[in-house]
């Protein structure tokens, strides 16, 4: 029997598009928590930065820090929108990111961007999971924003690749 849930019909059949609008809500869950790592280690990074063209990768670094900062309310309310809550305790957050937290490696705007980098791929193959898992659920418009994501992050990592190349 179906009910509603005051958001939308709720079938009572076991299968698997019941679970997978919980899939989506995990993904969403480690996207979010993995973009405030990556705004935390990015504006560090911004505010450490030190060293020959220093100006170029301070501004480079700040305009990643607003993009994802303008980036984790959707991804929030997404998660809201899939009647479930969004995380917002930092210990929690740390605790769902598949990505680790890091400190300072140096001032040196090569690592920074080098080790920012690395934490961009790595949230850009999460990423394209929950994309995966968005399109089985039948979550156009979760998809289409969790594309627009990728995009961007694959833009910031060409920007970050480019920069560290001699």
């Amino acid at each position: 029997m179906d009910t509603w849930d005051g958001f939308r019909l709720v079938s009572s059949v076991e299968d698997d598009t019941v679970k997978e609008p919980k899939d989506l809500v995990s993904h969403l869950k480690t996207m979010l928590a993995e973009a405030y790592v990556l705004y935390h280690t990015i504006h560090g990074f911004h505010w450490n930065v030190k060293g020959h063209d220093f100006y170029e990768y301070h501004k480079l670094f700040d305009e990643i820090v607003d993009d994802i900062y303008e980036h984790i309310d959707p991804i929030a309310e997404n998660i809201v929108k899939l009647n479930d809550v969004a995380p917002f305790v930092m210990s929690e957050l740390v605790k769902l990111s598949k990505i680790n937290e890091t400190g300072l490696v140096g001032n040196d705007p090569k690592e920074l961007t080098i080790k920012f980098h690395s934490m961009n791929q790595e949230y850009i193959e999460h990423i394209k999971e929950a994309f995966k898992v968005a399109n089985k659920a039948n979550e156009q418009g979760v998809a289409n924003f969790i594309a627009e994501r990728i995009d961007q992050h694959q833009k910031w990592a060409w920007f970050l690749k480019a920069s560290i190349e001699d």
